[in-house]
């Protein structure tokens, strides 16, 4: 049966990975939020894409810089990686502000959220991690409580909709290189080439459509955009030294809880029934997930 001591770690372990996880969405709803408001003052989404990276490159910047720049010294090959990563990302991204031109962002946000198939199916052969049949019935829980919230159904078709797998798969790419990297590369080196590849690559296109702030306060709101998101991916590191990608991956749908009641908080717009009971599937998938594995390790 194992020592029980060695048991209860595991599941602090667990525990602790699952709470990184929800804080780190938490975090990036507060990006998201952050980026509506500004949105809805004027400014470019490609301007407020490449803050998000720039900041959160200037933060890791001066963390690497303090503790020392000898952590930057790794083989050719794991910076390879580290890059190939950080495109999957900056390339999601790109992909889905080109698709936000002729898609609405219920079709997108239910394209996106097949990632979590991807991972299950792709963390096999990549990382092999075991998924079995309860797990997959338990993302696909999750998955359909994303679906009655996003409700993407009766809209046309198009090439744009099918572009979107692309971030789709980038994100689950992205999720499985995380976990892969998290064995031998801290943090603050994947953050630091994250921020350094996103700020190279969308620099110029955010130059082409920069608008100078007007007031202090959208300046608090472009640094929390960056700071979110580097506090957000510290944390989703983290979770992913301490369990695997495919158990990982489901809580991310508790993103859309935490932009459910910013809607309520900062835009007054309070969640339908069908919101609500997609939350309700969502959070049972989460709670089944962590069971199963509890069980699993008992």
């Amino acid at each position: 049966m194992g020592d029980p001591k060695q048991r209860a770690g595991d599941l602090s372990t667990i525990t602790v990975a699952v709470v990184m996880m929800l804080a780190a969405n938490a975090l990036f709803s507060m990006t998201d939020t952050s980026t509506k408001w500004l949105l809805a003052g004027g400014y470019a989404a490609l301007q407020l894409a490449f803050l998000r990276y720039a900041v959160q490159f200037a933060i890791t910047s001066v963390d690497v810089a303090r503790r020392g720049p000898q952590r930057l010294r790794l083989p050719v090959k794991v910076w390879a990686v580290l890059f190939v990563r950080a495109s999957l990302l900056v390339g999601s991204t790109i992909v889905n502000f080109v698709a936000l031109k002729f898609l609405s962002l219920t079709m997108t946000s239910a394209i996106m959220f097949s990632s979590p198939i991807f991972v299950c199916l792709l963390s096999g052969p990549l990382l092999g991690e075991q998924v079995g049949a309860k797990r997959w019935a338990f993302v696909g829980l999750g998955f359909v409580g994303v679906l009655v919230v996003i409700r993407p159904f009766g809209q046309d078709i198009e090439w744009a909709a099918v572009m979107m797998l692309l971030p789709a798969i980038g994100l689950a790419l992205y999720s499985i290189l995380t976990r892969k990297l998290a064995k031998d590369v801290d943090a603050a080196t994947m953050q630091f080439a994250l921020g350094l590849l996103g700020t190279l690559v969308l620099a110029p296109l955010a130059m082409s459509v920069w608008t100078a702030p007007s007031r202090p306060l959208d300046w608090v709101f472009m640094g929390a955009i960056g700071v979110c998101a580097w506090a957000g991916h510290e944390l989703l590191i983290r979770a992913h030294k301490r369990a695997e990608a495919s158990f990982l991956m489901p809580f991310s749908y508790s993103y859309l809880v935490f932009m459910a009641l910013a809607s309520v908080l900062v835009f007054h717009d309070v969640p339908d029934f069908a919101t609500l009971l997609g939350a309700v599937l969502i959070t049972a998938s989460g709670i089944l997930i962590w069971h199963h594995s509890r069980s699993a390790k008992a």
